[in-house]
């Protein structure tokens, strides 16, 4: 961080604090309306912080990005700038403080371990987590198919219908969990909306350490051996929503390297990262496209990219951009701001590692701006060493979308042909299947494609899912998990299917039933329980030897048999739960992180209700058949 002063870093006019807040989407392209702060943003701050004139002393929103919450909050209070903030109510101030510093308030260090009740009695020597098993980051594996298999699992379909709750952690002062779990050395990894890492007792929930990092943390972490960093062995790396890459000491916590992976004021970072040989690949993705259709705003300039670093040492090696082209101004909108593009591509998934061919795999974002590159939309494959592109598959052509187009009035920063915004959110699965080796892509748009990796991933074929246009939203979002027969896939209509690998056809397809007794459907046609919860599912799939387990918007958790999609068990996790650190737990919709299972146990966040809306929660929840 710079050494500024916050008192020089905020402007006031008029009497009201000038600050830039944008929201920050979970892992994949989430609709979010606007949330408190960018709307003060947009109506009293962007003639200041937006483009500051030359010699003006108000700073860019990227310099305020730099503090975190509970610096700004406090001088907005106590500070040097509480006179100026006098006329913002308390929560103004508070709005302005989390959405500026990109988490929650922690003014009293609740998140912190130390204050917990639940501290582990001691904290053994870190085991190598590559001795035994693991669910380490996105997938067990670097291929990123979501199958534990039966040495990692320990748990099979005939067990499923036995497993029980054996307890709950609750993120304190969470509104929404979104932290997929890293479970190696009988230990959990998990991030927190409020920027927490928490490190934790696989067994009993205990707290061995936690660190606060610069934003909220949703990317699952990954766990390695590090080099050259004195009596540190191990490390846990993850990003946060202000793009920041971290590398901690496994066993304590300590900070041993920290970058910043892209300087853009809207980049962060959704997905895990990916660890092969030293290396560690970072995908970076924006909250750009929530902000573009402002008419104040300069869009659009982000670019989604790759970010390889040396997992020791925390050197940048190599950055590849999705969109080659750098933007360059276009023209200018009604209001005479300046419009640049070509822009977009954004990376909201883990790379997928191929060490046969050298190459890694990624899903990218649609185009924030037209024309829409041909790498938008796409599966691109790139060089391990050199980052160098490969080849790109485009699963739709000529998607350009931002939020809020296209707008009831005219409004130049819309594309004039608005795309269905049917980016690749999932991380593309490498499978050995009956037939070879296959690529498999799961666009929003709900058609899966196989690709044949040795050939630049020319098409194997392709099975659409629906007979129509998928709406906005998509039909499929952080995707499925594959046994090497099959793919397992959630949609967001409510259904479940299964596609034979061999074949590339649809082998069965079940409609999900919810415990949440449906009610009517809303003014959109969607049904939703009596609770108020949309029914679907946009949560990734998690496959183990005879069961494939899928959460559900309507809080339900659920295993299905891989033979026929007959349910095998399910629980409902849209309640309130005793939490073995005393915070008082809520569980809710199950839209993002899926389970992992790693001997004997599951383990899965509850209450991530940026997909799809519905029920917030802050817990995280551990089951076994004992």
């Amino acid at each position: 961080m710079k050494a500024l002063s916050i008192a020089r870093a905020l402007c006031v006019a008029g009497g009201i604090l000038l600050l830039a807040a944008h929201p920050a989407p979970a892992q994949g392209p989430d609709i979010i309306p606007r949330a408190p702060g960018e709307v003060l943003y947009q109506k009293h701050c962007a003639s200041c912080h937006a483009r500051p004139s030359r010699g003006s002393r108000a700073p860019d929103t990227k310099t305020l990005m730099e503090f975190t919450p509970e610096a700004l909050y406090a001088q907005m209070t106590t500070g040097v700038m509480a006179v100026p903030a006098q006329k913002m109510t308390d929560q103004e101030r508070r709005f302005v403080a989390e959405y500026l510093g990109g988490r929650p308030l922690d003014l009293t260090r609740s998140g912190n371990a130390e204050t917990m009740p639940n501290r582990c009695a001691n904290n053994q020597p870190f085991e190598n987590p590559a001795a035994g098993p693991s669910w380490n980051g996105w997938s067990p594996e670097r291929a990123n198919t979501r199958f534990a298999n039966a040495a990692t699992a320990n748990l099979d379909a005939d067990q499923v219908p036995r497993l029980k709750l054996k307890w709950a952690f609750g993120f304190p002062g969470g509104t929404t969990a979104y932290g997929p779990p890293t479970v190696v050395s009988k230990r959990i990894f998990t991030g927190s909306d409020n920027g927490y890492v928490y490190s934790l007792n696989a067994g009993s929930g205990c707290v061995y350490w936690s660190y606060h990092a610069k934003a909220g943390v949703r990317t699952a972490p990954v766990v390695a051996s590090v080099r050259g960093r004195g009596a540190s062995k191990y490390a846990v790396y993850f990003g946060d929503q202000r793009a920041n890459v971290y590398a901690l000491d496994a066993r304590n916590g300590k900070l041993l390297w920290m970058a910043h992976a892209d300087a853009h004021t809207t980049a962060r970072i959704s997905a895990a990262p990916a660890l092969y040989e030293g290396r560690l690949y970072v995908p970076v993705s924006s909250g750009e496209e929530g902000i573009a259709s402002a008419p104040s705003y300069s869009c659009c300039t982000f670019r989604g990219s790759i970010v390889a670093y040396d997992a020791s040492s925390g050197r940048r090696i190599w950055k590849t951009y999705t969109i080659a082209a750098a933007p360059k101004p276009t023209k200018k909108n009604s209001n005479g701001v300046q419009l640049y593009g070509p822009a977009g591509g954004a990376v909201w998934n883990t790379p997928t590692i191929d060490p046969q061919r050298g190459a890694l795999y990624i899903g990218t974002g649609d185009a924030y701006t037209e024309p829409a590159p041909a790498t938008s939309d796409a599966v691109e494959a790139l060089d391990l060493k050199t980052g160098k592109l490969l080849w790109s598959f485009q699963t739709l052509a000529n998607d350009a979308w931002i939020i809020g187009c296209p707008s009831p009035t005219p409004n130049d920063n819309c594309p004039k042909n608005t795309g269905p915004d049917h980016d690749v959110g999932a991380s593309p699965i490498l499978v050995n299947g009956p037939r070879g080796r296959i690529l498999l892509a799961t666009p929003k748009s709900g058609t899966v494609f196989a690709l044949d990796p040795d050939r630049r991933g020319a098409l194997l074929w392709k099975v659409p899912l629906t007979d129509k246009t998928a709406a906005t939203n998509g039909l499929i979002a952080l995707g499925g998990a594959s046994d090497s027969r099959n793919v397992y896939l959630a949609l967001e209509d409510g259904t479940f299917v299964a596609i034979d690998l061999a074949q590339g056809k649809k082998i069965w397809t079940t409609r999900l039933e919810s415990l949440n007794e449906l009610g009517p459907a809303n003014y959109t046609g969607e049904p939703r329980t009596k609770a108020g919860l949309r029914f679907g599912q946009s949560a990734a799939v998690t496959v183990i030897p005879g069961a494939v387990f899928t959460g559900g918007w309507d809080g339900i958790l659920r295993a299905l048999s891989t033979t026929d999609g007959k349910l095998l068990w399910q629980f409902n996790a849209a309640q309130k739960f005793q939490t073995v650190n005393g915070v008082p737990g809520q569980g809710g919709s199950m839209g993002g992180p899926g389970p992992a299972v790693v001997n004997g146990m599951l383990y899965v966040p509850s209450g991530y209700a940026m997909f799809g809306g519905g029920l917030p929660g802050n817990v995280l929840l551990a089951f076994s058949t004992q």
